[in-house]
């Protein structure tokens, strides 16, 4: 399984591996991208089976590639990880077709029950 992780800090993007595997969602292919555009580009080239975004980065905000991605026609179950959360934001997500959203700081636990179901 490939997963697609999108965060414009390196250290986040280390956090979110780090917990992956301690959520036991190891030895998959990882791709990283620090910026919305390389994100997207990264999404339509490499058609991971998975996308994990911030929800803010430089160039394009996360919440632009996933419009872009699903506009581009792919389909792969998309989220965020992100410290902000609002109503509106989780609602924005949801109508561009996010499968999940989930709040920092998180956990091993939260990753797995979020996962579980699209991670095989």
């Amino acid at each position: 399984m490939k997963i697609l992780i999108a965060d414009d800090s390196r250290v986040m993007r280390q956090i979110v591996i780090r917990t992956l595997r301690q959520a036991g969602f190891d030895g998959h292919e990882l791709v990283e991208a620090d910026d919305g555009r390389k994100a997207y580009e990264l999404a339509v080239a490499e058609q991971p089976d998975l996308v994990i975004s911030d929800w803010n980065m430089p160039e394009l905000t996360g919440l632009e590639v996933l419009r872009k991605v699903r506009a581009s026609g792919a389909e792969m179950p998309f989220g965020f990880v992100t410290s902000e959360c609002t109503e509106e934001m989780q609602k924005q997500a949801e109508d561009a077709g996010s499968r999940f959203f989930i709040v920092k700081p998180f956990t091993p636990e939260r990753f797995e029950e979020v996962f579980s179901p699209i991670i095989k």
